[in-house]
């Protein structure tokens, strides 16, 4: 029973195709410039993920690059994480946190990301921990 209760305040985890499958789905009213935004917010979280640890600075130019737009409070242009959390109806803050949270995780797994655990039929590269 213990444990039962304490997974209720472990935190949600979710695979990427399973979290963006929401804004893609058959029937959705989701208007050519939503999708548009919601690929430049997936490319950000990717590269954020993917370069977190780069050793290149090709890589590293690229993770601060996607740390720099989606930690930044700037909303003057219509692509601005900000205006795209906004206008997806996303929680801009809950994101940041579950990044961070993530980054900090892998920090402390010697740079590698960190296991989750998700459904079988995902690949290793498509985890995603939220």
């Amino acid at each position: 029973m213990r444990q039962s209760v304490v997974s209720l305040f472990e935190p949600d985890t979710l695979l990427p195709s399973q979290f963006f499958a929401h804004f893609r789905g058959r029937g959705s009213a989701t208007r050519g410039e939503k999708r548009l935004m919601l690929a430049v917010l997936e490319d950000a979280v990717d590269c954020y993920q993917k370069f977190a640890f780069a050793r290149e600075s090709r890589g590293r130019e690229l993770f601060a690059e996607a740390e720099e737009w989606l930690f930044s409070s700037d909303n003057s242009w219509v692509f601005a994480y900000e205006n795209i959390c906004h206008t997806l109806e996303l929680n801009a803050d809950y994101l940041r946190r579950g990044l961070q949270e993530w980054r900090q995780r892998a920090r402390l797994n010697g740079g590698r990301p960190p296991v989750t655990v998700a459904r079988a039929e995902a690949s290793a590269e498509d985890r995603i921990a939220v």
